[in-house]
């Protein structure tokens, strides 16, 4: 996809290529976080405050601090190089909301897929979506300090990953720290024949 002259007002002049990328992964695994942490504009959030009947619905097991989350979806933009833009799609993590991952995907060129290393098996759910849409994707740990750590080897075997499936960590609250996943997205579907949307 190439910038248009209405996008000239928001762009550099020498971008060329825009890239939609999707977030995607469980409930409270920093999407919205990573998003906030590397958009050069003003991220769009529909963060909103965790009520009593949501509790009733949403998984909290381990996560009592968390007081939001995102009913719709986060939206930002990165420039990455000169001539590559990337906007950024935030998924809702909960199973109520997975309805609206479909749609989230229609014209991205790929994804990326935060994992916590105690919730692995959570995050099948969104790997299996891409997969089935036919869009490259990297994997993303998100580095929490009370997680418990492996190996690359062993989180592959894990997550059942291709080996040309990139495997990345991250610190998604540090800006430098939560674009690794963004630059070995890029970097994927660069070294892929074409880089053009799923049909």
């Amino acid at each position: 996809m190439r910038s248009t002259n209405s996008e000239g007002h928001y762009l550099a002049p020498g971008v060329e290529q825009s890239v939609k990328v999707v977030i995607l992964g469980p409930f409270a695994v920093g999407k919205t976080t990573l998003v906030a942490a590397v958009s050069e504009i003003r991220p769009a959030s529909t963060e909103e405050r965790m009520t009593k009947a949501g509790e009733a619905i949403d998984t909290l097991q381990g996560l009592s601090d968390k007081a939001t989350t995102t009913v719709a979806l986060d939206f930002g933009r990165l420039t990455l190089t000169d001539d590559i833009v990337l906007y950024l799609f935030g998924g809702p993590g909960q199973p109520r909301f997975s309805y609206m991952i479909d749609e989230l995907m229609q014209g991205a060129l790929g994804g990326v897929v935060l994992v916590d290393t105690s919730r692995l098996t959570e995050s099948w759910d969104a790997m299996g979506r891409l997969e089935e849409a036919g869009l490259p994707y990297v994997v993303a740990v998100n580095a929490f300090a009370d997680s418990p750590r492996y190996g690359e080897n062993e989180l592959r075997q894990a997550l059942d990953l291709a080996p040309s499936t990139p495997l990345v960590e991250c610190d998604v609250r540090r800006r430098e720290s939560a674009k690794k996943p963004l630059i070995a997205l890029v970097s994927h579907l660069l070294s892929r024949p074409r880089l053009e949307p799923a049909p």
